[in-house]
Parts: structure tokens; C-alpha cells; sequence
């Protein structure tokens, strides 16, 4: 049964819907409260929930170009806070995802001139970050549907992935450090020897312009540059050096957005909810929702109080009546008196 059933309407009517004595005949026509929701929902004293009219209109039943229906347009909106708060945590979501995707995909089309070295030699890193790039982006579009249509669940959508996104982000940067900071140097000599091949140490001698790793007597790949009596230096000491920077410029970059994340992921936490004033959906909750049982229960009482005034015969008219008029013919009708 609704909780409806339990309303007096004595006892939520202000003055202006039950005038005194002194106020029958007022000099001003007396206006009724308004119904809701719009920037002054969290006034004090105003009610929670929103009408059709009300300035934060959400298109609940909106068309395809956000008017409402029969062809007139929603009045002027204005963002509040969080949804100000939230703008400026996706453009920086969109714009360093949109940045690290480019430069991963750059990455993976050799445009760079020592990309193939990266592509070779730090490929799960590579990887990674392309992976999180991507998830980030598509995290950001999310997050434009939600603001820009009003959309809670885009949004939690939006929040949740923004923890995946914070997982793969630290990712490459945590193996990175690890790389170079723990015994970079005999990572780089079982790579060479053992991990990368004869087509991967070719395209790093060619990127490099050396020949073999000490020397072009040791572990080299024979090419047009590289063999026996070639006067290029080995690649150690250039690729140990390229990997210290390379790695160090990569957790770099990788740590210091982290801040930015976190405080992006904060403000789809404490934001997501309030990206309009309207509480919740604008919608009666269920426990209040008339049904047939309500109503039932509504007429009968509604029924003994007539009878208690007027007799059963009047009550008895009345409220067939106000059955035919509601399509409620079926609904029992049992007056206490």
C-alpha cells in the first residue's frame, strides 16, 4: 500500500492555501507556492520536487534537440558549481589522454626519429600507456554525454572508469622506475642477448649507428653498415644511455598526472550527483505511488467520513460518483458508521 494513504493535507497547507479570518478578502490575489526544484531547490523552505517548467528541465520528456514537447524550447539554463567543477576535470581528462594517445600512436607509426628503438626495447611499456590513453579517452566521452545531457548514469559510468583509468595511468610509470632504477645496466645486457633477436638489435643499430654490442665482434646483426670490419662503436654505451633518458622522461610525465587524476576522480565522486539541482529524477518514489489497493483504502476512509457527516445514503451517492469519474467502478466501498 502507498504511503500516500497517510497524507493530511491539514497539515502541510500553509496560509496561503487556507486564508484566516482576516485575510478573506485581501487587497493582492494570493499566490500558491511554487512546485519545485530549479537553481532555488536548496533554498530554504522551498520544495524538492521539480516541475515541468522549472529552469533545470532535464528533457524528461524532452525531443531529439532538447525542446520539450509541442515545439517549445527550454528556457535558459545556468551551470552550477559541480557542473562547472566537472567541465574543468574533463578537459583536463580530455586533453592529456588526447596528448598521450597521439604520442603513443605517433610512437607506433615511426614518425619520431628514435621511435623504432622504443617500439623494440620497451614494447610492454608501449603498450600500456597506448591502452591507457585510449581508456582515458573514451572515459572523457563519457563524461562529455554526462555533463552535457545531464545524465547521472553516464556519469557514474563516467566515475567508475576513471579508477581504471588511474590503474593503467600508473602502470607503465611503476615498470618504467622499476627498469631504470634497479640494475638498468644487466637488464639492457639479457635484453640484447637474450629477448630481442637478430631483427630487433638490427633496428636498433641502425637507429643508433653502431655495430654490435661492445663491439662489432659481439652479438651483432650483420648489415650493410654492420660487419667485421666496421669502425661504428658498439651500442651498449648509446643504448644504455637512451634507455636512462627515454625511461626517465617516460615515469616522469606518467607521475606527475597523477595529481590531476586524482583530483579528477574526486570531482566525479563528490559531482556527479549534483550536475543539476534537481533531487534524484524529478520522480514520486515508489513507496508513494498510488496503486488500486491505495486508492481502495483512500476511498474508504474518505468514505467514513462522509458518512460520519452526511449519512450513508449521501456518502454512498458521492462516492459512486467519484469512482465512475476516476474509472475506479471496481474498487470496494465498505463506510464504517
Amino acid at each position: 500500500i502507498s504511503l500516500t494513504v497517510n497524507y493530511l493535507p491539514s497539515k502541510f497547507s500553509s496560509g496561503l492555501l487556507s486564508p484566516g479570518a482576516r485575510r478573506r478578502k485581501p487587497k493582492v490575489d494570493l499566490s500558491l507556492p511554487k512546485q519545485g526544484g530549479g537553481r532555488e531547490a536548496f533554498k530554504s523552505n522551498e520544495p524538492r520536487m521539480a516541475g515541468e517548467g522549472d529552469e533545470d528541465y532535464d528533457g524528461v520528456t524532452g525531443d531529439w534537440f532538447g525542446g520539450k514537447e509541442g515545439g517549445r524550447t527550454r528556457p535558459r539554463m545556468r551551470w552550477n558549481k559541480f557542473k562547472w567543477t566537472l567541465f574543468v576535470a574533463n578537459v583536463c581528462l580530455s586533453i592529456y589522454a588526447l596528448t598521450g594517445l597521439i604520442s603513443c600512436l605517433l610512437t607506433w607509426f615511426d614518425v619520431f626519429e628514435h621511435a623504432d628503438i622504443v617500439r623494440v626495447g620497451n614494447r610492454t611499456e608501449l603498450v600500456l600507456s597506448t591502452v591507457a590513453a585510449a581508456a582515458a579517452t573514451i572515459t572523457s566521452v563519457f563524461g562529455w554525454a554526462g555533463i552535457l545531457l545531464n545524465n547521472r548514469s553516464f556519469l557514474a559510468y563516467y566515475t567508475f572508469f576513471l579508477w581504471i583509468c588511474f590503474g593503467l595511468l600508473v602502470s607503465p610509470g611503476y615498470l618504467t622506475y622499476k627498469q631504470r632504477t634497479f640494475n638498468l645496466e644487466g637488464k639492457i645486457n639479457a635484453q640484447w642477448s637474450r629477448n630481442l633477436g637478430a631483427a630487433g638489435r638490427l633496428r636498433i643499430q641502425n637507429r643508433l649507428h653502431c655495430c654490435g654490442y661492445y663491439s662489432p665482434f659481439v652479438e651483432a646483426t650483420v648489415s650493410q653498415t654492420c660487419y667485421a670490419r666496421s669502425v661504428l662503436p658498439g651500442c651498449k654505451a648509446a643504448y644504455l644511455q637512451f634507455e636512462r633518458r627515454v625511461l626517465e622522461i617516460w615515469y616522469t610525465i606518467v607521475f606527475s598526472l597523477v595529481p590531476l587524476q586524482i583530483f579528477i576522480m574526486l570531482a566525479g565522486l563528490l559531482c556527479s550527483n549534483h550536475v543539476t539541482y534537481r533531487f534524484g529524477k524529478g520522480m514520486m518514489p515508489k513507496a508513494y505511488r498510488l496503486s488500486l489497493n491505495s486508492m481502495a483504502v483512500i476511498m474508504d476512509n474518505y468514505a467514513s467520513q462522509l458518512a460520519e457527516q452526511y449519512g450513508s445514503e449521501v456518502a454512498s451517492d458521492i462516492l459512486a460518483r467519484s469512482r465512475s469519474n476516476l474509472g475506479v467502478e471496481s474498487l470496494p466501498y465498505s463506510p464504517q458508521t
